[in-house]
């Protein structure tokens, strides 16, 4: 408010464009109904959230039926990294609403991509959370694997880097791993949630996905040890008694501090 922001005890009645980011689709249904009166004709809604995708497409439809373009446009990047403006946006919605909101797309991610109707874009993040998930989970599994056979953790981590196996999330996650800082750039929980939107979207459609499946269990078995609010690369301590990082784990408080614990495992 400093710098020129206005409050606003319902911003849908004073913005044109209102950018919502909560933590699930049913929160912001309930959201909108609370503050339905200012919603008109001509608005656009902006909702990053990670949410379900049938349920998005029928919350897009229901604002339609008012007059209000709605587009599901979740983030794809840690909160770190939108912190920094480097996130992708993947929007799904009225392909003209998309493009009247370009210029706020441009603020906030470095790259945004059309993914056609509404619910595409939550659908989208899904795949994408999907296999970055199972990036690092792998990175994780082969980084244990490498003490458990004797192996220096940060020397395989350099060999991963410099191979055929290296993914991009080795830069984010692979020192996190190594030095067991789990300060949290993305919390564990939330990925947790999004594995369980991608299980329930397959079943819908039929689909077998054993992949993640297994990685449900170990991020559930990370969440059951006390590293739910700790960052995602913390599915690491997943992996049974192997020690990667030392003899202590570093958390983020609530504060943004940090926080030493002894190793659950």
């Amino acid at each position: 408010m400093a710098r020129g922001a206005r409050w606003a005890d319902n911003p849908l009645a004073v913005c044109e464009r209102v950018l919502i980011s909560l933590y699930t689709t049913d929160t912001v249904a309930e959201m909108l109904d609370r503050l339905s009166d200012g919603l008109r004709p001509g608005q656009i809604l902006i909702d990053t959230t990670t949410g379900e995708p049938e349920q998005t497409a029928r919350l897009g439809a229901r604002l339609a039926a008012r007059g209000v373009q709605y587009l599901d446009a979740p983030i794809s990047g840690s909160s770190e990294q939108t912190r920094r403006g480097e996130v992708t946006v993947i929007a799904g919605g009225p392909r003209a609403a998309f493009d009247a909101c370009r210029d706020l797309f441009t603020c906030c991610a470095a790259k945004t991509i059309y993914a056609g109707s509404c619910g595409g874009g939550a659908k989208m993040k899904l795949v994408s959370n999907l296999v970055l998930g199972l990036n690092r989970a792998a990175l994780a599994e082969g980084l244990v694997f490498a003490q458990a056979i004797g192996l220096d953790a940060e020397a395989a981590l350099q060999v991963l880097m410099n191979t055929m196996a290296y993914s991009r999330i080795m830069d984010t996650k692979g020192r996190k791993m190594v030095e067991g800082d789990f300060r949290a750039q993305a919390r564990l929980s939330q990925h947790l949630k999004d594995i369980r939107l991608i299980l329930a979207a397959a079943a819908t459609a039929g689909q077998n996905l054993p992949l993640t499946e297994t990685h449900r269990r170990l991020l559930e078995a990370a969440e059951a040890a006390g590293f739910g609010d700790a960052d995602n690369s913390a599915v690491i301590r997943a992996f049974g008694p192997v020690g990667i990082g030392g003899g202590a784990t570093k958390h983020a408080d609530e504060e943004g501090g940090t926080l030493i614990s002894a190793n659950r495992h």
